[in-house]
């Protein structure tokens, strides 16, 4: 077994006054020659967004970006002609493929809209971007791991174009679980989004990372109110 542990206190962090964003890889002007990735998962951004506030139209290609709302409401629009709105209990994924643009922006001006944007390195290049999005609150429940992203269209939760699996749970109890990979070729990086969790005998805390490879079971202790994200993801980047 291999792991990787990256403390909450020690990510990238910027705060452009509408922006608040921790930076759990390189990203931007925050550059960590360590952290780079975990295998295909290449960006885990902690964003919290001023109201009324939002990122203008930019482009993005070739990369799969999930985002998922943990407070707030955050309107989308892009160059494919959607317009949407996600908030907490949802998944969004857009696979930038050939090329697309798109904003976001915190729908309260009032309130900060708080979301994790999420980047995987696809396994196909220049596919016809596509935009998706449902209420993962529809599947979930409660003391227990959710898939909520596969690479499997007719799977539980959205897909990607890659061999990539997350799962989010949420626990209001202490609940001693595990989580069985689907490729001896991933691996497993644990997000820990509220509460306390033990990984592989690891202690972790809120906005703590730990990544897990060569090992195919992963055992979990959940401590009471907590919610953990869990992203499997090949360890090697399609050539």
């Amino acid at each position: 077994m291999n792991t990787v542990l990256h403390k909450a206190n020690t990510r990238g962090h910027t705060n452009h006054g509408w922006l608040d964003s921790y930076h759990t890889f390189s990203f931007a002007n925050y550059y960590h020659p360590e952290r780079m990735q975990f295998g295909v998962l290449r960006v885990i951004n902690d964003d919290s967004v001023a109201g009324g506030q939002g990122f203008g139209t930019h482009p993005h290609e070739n990369m799969e970006i999930i985002s998922i709302p943990l407070e707030g409401e955050l309107e989308h629009k892009d160059s494919m002609g959607n317009i949407a709105r996600i908030k907490e209990g949802d998944i969004q994924v857009m696979s930038a493929g050939s090329g697309v643009h798109h904003s976001e922006y915190n729908r309260n001006h009032n309130k900060e809209v708080k979301f994790l944007q999420i980047w995987v390195i696809p396994n196909q290049r220049q596919v016809q971007p596509r935009y998706d999005q449902i209420s993962i609150a529809d599947i979930s429940k409660e003391n227990q791991f959710n898939q909520i992203l596969s690479p499997n269209a007719n799977d539980q939760g959205v897909w990607i174009h890659q061999n990539a699996w997350f799962s989010l749970g949420h626990f209001n109890t202490i609940t001693n679980t595990s989580y069985q990979l689907h490729s001896k070729n991933n691996g497993v990086y644990a997000f820990i989004l509220e509460g306390k969790a033990t990984i592989e005998n690891q202690e972790l805390d809120a906005r703590d990372g730990f990544g897990i490879w060569n090992k195919d079971v992963v055992n979990i202790q959940a401590e009471m109110n907590s919610k953990i994200l869990l992203m499997e993801v090949p360890m090697q980047t399609s050539k």
